[in-house]
């Protein structure tokens, strides 16, 4: 089973380019791909999924886009869906990120890319220190206890 971890910088160029690192590259080798997905996220950051796990969210867990509420159901996956985009691998490893979707993550030069598991996110570096100072590094304590057997 195919994951994404760990946490990588790199510099968007002038064009809207962006590295992807070598081991999320040779997952999407493994896979006989040569693009990944990418579509706004949550907290601002765009997701990067391998495509199988793009069309496992499809295909099989439609379900999690379920909601009592139809109106939101129907909101949000607009939102997901219409943002998403085929991101072709090129010959340097680089993807292009899409112009909407740079200005909804707010991404400059610096960006930071990190695995989460099932998908990885494309944060603009100075969000990212911020979302972690106000965000996570607050919610440590609470779920520290999860480490504790």
């Amino acid at each position: 089973m195919s994951a994404l971890y760990g946490e990588y910088s790199y510099a968007m160029d002038a064009k809207n380019r962006v590295f992807i690192p070598s081991r999320f590259r040779e997952e999407l080798h493994t896979e006989d791909k040569n693009y990944f997905m990418v579509s706004i996220g949550l907290d601002r950051c765009l997701y990067l999924f391998l495509p199988s796990k793009w069309e496992e969210l499809i295909t099989n867990n439609m379900e999690i886009f379920k909601a009592e509420n139809k109106e939101e159901e129907r909101a949000f996956k607009r939102f997901f869906f219409g943002n998403a985009a085929d991101a072709q691998l090129d010959e340097q490893g680089r993807i292009l990120v899409p112009q909407n979707q740079k200005a909804y993550a707010s991404l400059k030069k610096e960006i930071l890319i990190r695995g989460v598991g099932n998908k990885a996110e494309i944060w603009d570096a100075r969000s990212w220190l911020k979302y972690k100072k106000e965000i996570m590094e607050p919610s440590f304590a609470k779920f520290s206890k999860i480490f504790d057997l």
